[in-house]
């Protein structure tokens, strides 16, 4: 097991912040296992890299010789988390819960040791307490706390609408860490006050507070919005591989460092270092290569990722895409743009009758592949490559306005 110093040293990689580092020193210099506890609400039946920052921290914890408890939140997921939302969110049903919690029981031993992972529903004792212990539990907790909540503050000065249940989420996520002993509770920035409850709630009860590790919110394809299905900008763990590979390849360099920081297993030196030849003249995607290789090897395999590349060779760089090409970014609503209306604005055609004009001859392509549908709406996301015959090229970004 590494030391103390050495430990803390791989932990603060990458996190935003830890709550109270001295507290975590202590808990390491004493040599034992700890607790490491996460909570997974089961609202939707995919994981994407965006959640894979804290299950990838997870895996650092069990590489250091702590166990970890994976939490599946059956019991709060049909509470449904307030946090970030500024209307009250719909619960979720039992048997959606359920459905949810099996695929993801199937996706975090992709990363996670099965052997230093205990699986926990937080139905096993939340279902079993009475309506008495609950107000108990509520007793502990003051509304002028759950008030300097950001979004609670909001929600309650601009007159919308707060449920009582709401109230009880951030108490049920605090309890889980009382209930598990939790020595460490690692989140998302965004939770940083539910997990600051759990701790708050362990000395209430006797315990040793919890520390808390807050781990950044991945950004999308786009670079801009957090990583999210329902935005169109995300890596799906279970993505084929050379859907996986393309969509690697469309982040910007920019972010091509930011996802090497909070997704990839590389040694930190080793980062810097190829920080340092980009700056020298090394291209870019070279090194945008390297970690798609990376991500397919461990979500799929060495031989995935290797085919994954050759692939994405064959499609673009032996085609006719010159890699001088413009690069256009558009701000569209939500809902997306038309085809023909994208076309236009990024300079490709000069009208949207020219675009309908161009798709019905077979002549648009994008990312490679041919386009047929004249009502397709192209939706906020990663970058893509549009074309129009053989000479006409953009790369082109749509940004959610």
């Amino acid at each position: 097991m590494a030391s103390a110093a050495e430990a803390m040293e791989i932990i603060r990689r990458g996190a935003s912040e830890i709550l109270l580092e001295e507290d975590l020193l202590k808990k390491l210099e004493r040599g034992k296992p700890l607790r490491v506890k996460a909570g997974f609400d089961p609202t939707a039946p995919d994981l994407h890299l965006g959640h894979t920052v804290l299950i990838n921290k997870l895996r650092q914890f069990q590489d250091l010789g702590h166990e970890v408890l994976f939490l599946i939140g059956d019991f709060t997921g049909m509470i449904g988390d307030p946090t970030g939302k500024n209307v009250t969110r719909k619960s979720l049903s039992r048997e959606d819960v359920l459905d949810n919690a099996r695929t993801y029981e199937a996706q975090i031993f992709k990363i996670l040791d099965p052997e230093k992972t205990r699986v926990v529903f937080n139905s096993s004792w939340m279902g079993e307490m009475k309506a008495s212990d609950l107000i108990q539990l509520a007793a502990r907790h003051t509304v002028a706390r759950m008030l300097e909540r950001d979004d609670f503050s909001k929600r309650y000065k601009s007159g919308q609408a707060i449920a009582v249940h709401e109230f009880l989420y951030p108490l049920v996520q605090g309890y889980d860490s009382v209930a598990l002993k939790a020595d460490v509770e690692l989140g998302g920035t965004d939770q940083k006050f539910n997990l600051l409850v759990g701790r708050q709630l362990q000395e209430s009860y006797g315990q040793e507070p919890q520390v808390v590790l807050t781990m950044p919110i991945l950004e999308g394809l786009d670079g801009v919005q957090k990583m999210s299905k329902s935005l169109n900008n995300y890596i799906g763990i279970d993505d084929a591989p050379d859907e996986m590979f393309g969509k690697l390849m469309s982040i910007s360099d920019e972010l091509m460092w930011r996802y090497l920081e909070l997704l990839s297993f590389r040694p930190t030196a080793e980062i810097r270092s190829l920080e340092e030849q980009v700056a020298k003249g090394m291209n870019p995607r070279d090194v945008k290569v390297s970690l798609a290789e990376e991500i397919i090897e461990r979500f799929h395999s060495r031989e995935a990722a290797v085919r994954a590349n050759e692939n994405f060779v064959a499609r673009f760089r032996k085609g006719a895409m010159p890699d001088d090409m413009p690069e256009i970014t558009l701000t569209v609503s939500p809902d997306g743009l038309p085809i023909a209306n994208l076309l236009k604005e990024a300079g490709l055609v000069s009208s949207t009758s020219e675009a309908m004009r161009m798709i019905k001859q077979g002549a648009v392509k994008i990312d490679g592949n041919r386009v047929e549908d004249r009502g397709l709406v192209c939706v906020p996301g990663a970058s893509s490559v549009y074309q129009i015959g053989k000479r006409r090229f953009a790369r082109v970004l749509l940004g959610a306005g």
